[in-house]
């Protein structure tokens, strides 16, 4: 890639049906209107094709599920082909019986598959029944050469740890791209809501930091309820880029849909880096206990007096 190349990303901020080929139809319209205003990188919310059905638990829903290629891959395989862009595709993947993944496809601008996440970090809370539906992933965490750089897809619950964004950051990312469905439970959005969004901003941001690339989140917006009893999720958009030093350079509304346009330059991260050289200074000497679960007190060292 030429040093000091900008060019726009496009995030498609939706707002989900219930009926996937509207779904489908609807971002492929997104997609293309962010091409005819230059984008080059578009990406989608997590699960577009469909409501946010982890409120509640229903083998019925198993059946949204697609191979990767599927006809979804496909269809946004010819719109990225047309458009001339790279296009971040989260798809519910059904990879056998009884074996699903919540996943996210980077497209090619050739229209071709350029690489695959499989979400690894799965959460299982009040309205994100996740662990009901979706195997972990087990790919590992990568950037993909497309024509537009090396970008890596993450997914949504992902954007908590820092470990997911660093070894995106190892392998090579230029961005990373957080396709999203995060928000409020109503009961709880007077009380904790503004913290809530400020703490989902500020951890991305300090991937970014910490990392020297650009972050894109990209959420979905509107009231979903799982049924009529339900009080649902109100899903708080807010979507946003920040440059390689945290800046917030574009930033969506919290309630309608729309193309969020940046502009990006990764030729900037090798500035940044020297700069702030936080992947030198790195003692990969001294990180053993990383992969542990908890560390123990170690019994040699006493408690100071």
């Amino acid at each position: 890639m030429a040093a000091n190349q900008k060019f726009k990303i496009g995030l498609a901020q939706m707002a989900c049906a219930k009926d996937p080929e509207v779904n489908l139809r609807r971002a492929l319209n997104f997609i293309e209107r962010a091409a005819r205003s230059g984008a080059r990188i578009v990406c989608l919310p997590e699960l577009f094709a469909s409501r946010y059905f982890c409120q509640r638990e229903d083998v019925r829903v198993f059946d949204l599920a697609e191979p990767i290629p599927g006809p979804t891959t496909r269809a946004l395989g010819r719109a990225a082909h047309r458009a001339k862009a790279v296009i971040v595709a989260p798809i519910f993947e059904r990879r056998a019986a009884g074996v699903y993944h919540n996943s996210a496809v980077v497209i090619d601008a050739s229209g071709k598959i350029a690489g695959l996440y499989r979400k690894m970090h799965i959460p299982d809370d009040p309205g994100y029944y996740e662990k009901f539906y979706f195997t972990p992933g087990d790919l590992g965490f990568h950037a993909f050469p497309t024509r537009a750089g090396r970008i890596a897809p993450l997914i949504c619950w992902d954007q908590w740890y820092p470990e997911a964004a660093r070894l995106a950051a190892l392998d090579g990312a230029d961005a990373i791209f957080y396709p999203t469905a995060i928000g409020w439970h109503p009961s709880e959005k007077e009380r904790y809501g503004a913290r809530q969004l400020d703490a989902w901003r500020t951890v991305q941001r300090g991937h970014a930091i910490a990392n020297g690339v650009y972050v894109a989140a990209v959420n979905r917006v509107g009231l979903e309820k799982a049924d009529a009893e339900s009080a649902g999720i109100e899903f708080w958009g807010s979507s946003f880029v920040a440059d390689p030093q945290g800046a917030v350079i574009a930033e969506a509304s919290s309630d309608r849909e729309e193309i969020l346009f940046a502009e990006v330059d990764f030729g900037r991260l090798e500035t940044v880096r020297r700069h702030w050289p936080f992947l030198r200074d790195r003692r990969i000497d001294a990180y053993s206990g990383i992969e542990q679960r908890f560390l123990e007190p170690n019994p040699k060292v006493k408690k100071a007096q």
